[in-house]
């Protein structure tokens, strides 16, 4: 039976389902309650100067019958003083000694830095999470995504935290950056332990059109927030992916960005991270979704004979490759099963209007034809089918041997290189 055990940049816990710092690990209450389902860790939503928050807060982006497929929040950090805060994580660690407590961080001078970092390291904690990431309210004072998006300054203040910090240290990431991959090495040049990305995206979920006002709605107004949730989780795995296969980042990567099942947990593993951090599938569907991640996880381990999560660790991400790096002459071709087909012909009017015309219509039936000398293998079809496993992509042996774009006859630099001769 596969391990689950974490030993993350040296803070351990019994599994790698950590809630990630927000409204969930707001109070050591809700922090304890998690634990007992399940969760092997929590990193403490944000410490700092306390702060007022709005009202409202969140607004959410649903599809069709998925409510919240995407979440945007304009909360700030913690509202509850620093001595509560510290008081309730003492707590927390004596009921809970083996599991994860990491404190999230966010100040202005290093004075304030080291002050609460002593603080926390005196109750227990198991390591710290530098909040660079927060993309609204605090970016604004010169904190959060201000600090991720300016790598000097991002090495700078993780240096200031290195200075005192006797337990690990990780830096969470903002993704409203150009190129994720300057943070992450500028936070590993300042001393950090590890990185957690990403964070929120920069966002305004949608208007309300009766009353003409952006949502959340606070007396007329709004702002953007961060978005998260299912619909981001595309994005964060490009970026884990990016850090994971960069020659000279070296550090273990917390995943975050839209986990909310078991599958979502093991794609970030797989693109390199070794730990998982959930928040907007909790605030949807409560701690106990835990169980089915852990159970989910460590069955989907077995089934590959994998002992640990460490071992599956960046497999796929090794296989993100330059687009120049993939064979131009590899082909693949839809294929319909007529015995599954419905004849709702979605594939054939996605084909027709938005791809290229490489479908037609049996005469003598709904059933569409795939035009095999006209086929691209765009994939659309199979992803426009209302049917699972109707419509498939078939490799065809094209009889050629393998061709980059470096060597093709299109490529600029082959032109020239021909005219010149």
């Amino acid at each position: 039976m596969a391990d689950l055990t974490t030993n993350f940049a040296g803070i351990k816990s019994p599994n790698p389902f950590w809630l990630a710092s927000g409204p969930p690990t707001n109070t050591g209450y809700q922090v304890m309650n998690a634990f007992r389902a399940g969760w092997g860790g929590a990193v403490w939503k944000t410490l700092g100067v306390p702060i007022a928050n709005v009202s409202s807060r969140y607004g959410a982006v649903s599809y069709k019958n998925n409510r919240i497929m995407g979440f945007n929040n304009i909360e700030l950090i913690t509202d509850r003083s620093l001595e509560v805060n510290i008081r309730e994580m003492k707590e927390v660690k004596e009921k809970f000694p083996n599991h994860a407590v990491i404190a999230s961080l966010m100040f202005e001078t290093k004075e304030e830095w080291h002050d609460c970092i002593k603080k926390c390291e005196d109750v227990g904690v198991d390591g710290f999470e530098l909040n660079f990431g927060c993309p609204h309210g605090m970016c604004e004072r010169g904190m959060g995504s201000a600090v991720g998006q300016n790598p000097d300054v991002c090495e700078k203040i993780t240096s200031w935290v290195m200075e005192k910090a006797t337990k690990p240290v990780i830096v969470k990431l903002t993704p409203n950056i150009t190129d994720i991959t300057k943070a992450a090495l500028a936070a590993q040049r300042g001393g950090a332990n590890a990185v957690s990305l990403i964070n929120t995206i920069n966002s305004v979920t949608g208007i309300d059109l009766d009353r003409m006002e952006p949502r959340p709605i606070v007396d007329g107004l709004s702002t953007h927030g961060g978005y998260c949730g299912p619909a981001v989780k595309p994005i964060a795995l490009n970026m884990v992916s990016e850090i994971s296969n960069h020659p000279d980042f070296k550090l273990p990567i917390s995943g975050i960005g839209g986990i909310e099942t078991w599958q979502d947990a093991a794609e970030f593993i797989l693109m390199g991270a070794t730990s998982l951090q959930i928040c907007t599938a909790v605030m949807h569907y409560g701690f106990k979704i835990v169980i089915e991640l852990k159970e989910g996880l460590s069955n989907y381990l077995d089934s590959k004979e994998v002992k640990s999560i460490t071992e599956l660790s960046g497999k796929a991400a090794r296989k993100v490759k330059k687009w120049e790096q993939l064979d131009l002459n590899y082909k693949v071709i839809a294929k319909i099963n007529s015995d599954k087909c419905i004849g709702c012909q979605l594939c054939y009017i996605a084909c027709e209007d938005g791809a290229h015309q490489s479908i037609a219509i049996n005469p003598d039936s709904r059933i569409p034809i795939i035009l095999k000398d006209k086929c691209v293998g765009c994939n659309l079809c199979s992803l426009v089918c209302p049917v699972e496993e109707c419509i498939t992509m078939t490799k065809i042996e094209t009889g050629k041997g393998k061709l980059f774009w470096a060597d093709h006859p299109a490529n600029p630099i082959n032109q020239k290189a021909t005219a010149s001769r």
